[in-house]
């Protein structure tokens, strides 16, 4: 039997696979704001990372991940080898100037005296 309608037409079939590459490229937008960093570092003070996707941690996060979960540790055919995690040093990254910390030169603490008492 015959179709009647229209989701079988080829302008209808371009249209869908035009919405599925639209939506794809929206998806995958390279300058999105939940898109991986240029550059991954640790800030120093201040702020919290608050999204840093698993390369850039290490090399091998998905063996990692599979070792820590225990996949593939029963297998008696092939057993699983040690993993190495082949960790990623971050450089620190400062996004302000911070006023350097003065103490003074002959530090005396005093250890037999009470605090002055405040009325």
């Amino acid at each position: 039997m015959a179709s009647t309608r229209n989701k079988n037409t080829p302008g209808n079939y371009c249209y869908q696979q035009r919405d599925i590459t639209n939506i794809y490229n929206n998806i995958m937008y390279a300058h999105a704001p939940n898109a991986p960093a240029y550059t991954n570092a640790q800030p120093v003070l201040g702020i919290i990372p608050s999204f840093m996707g698993r390369d850039g941690l290490s090399k091998n996060s998905v063996d990692i991940e599979s070792a820590l979960k225990g996949i593939n540790s029963t297998n008696l055919v092939e057993p699983q080898k040690p993993v190495v995690p082949e960790l990623i040093t971050l450089p620190p990254v400062s996004y302000f100037d911070r006023t350097p910390l003065i103490m003074p030169t002959p530090l005396v603490v005093v250890k037999n005296q009470r605090p002055f008492p405040i009325p």
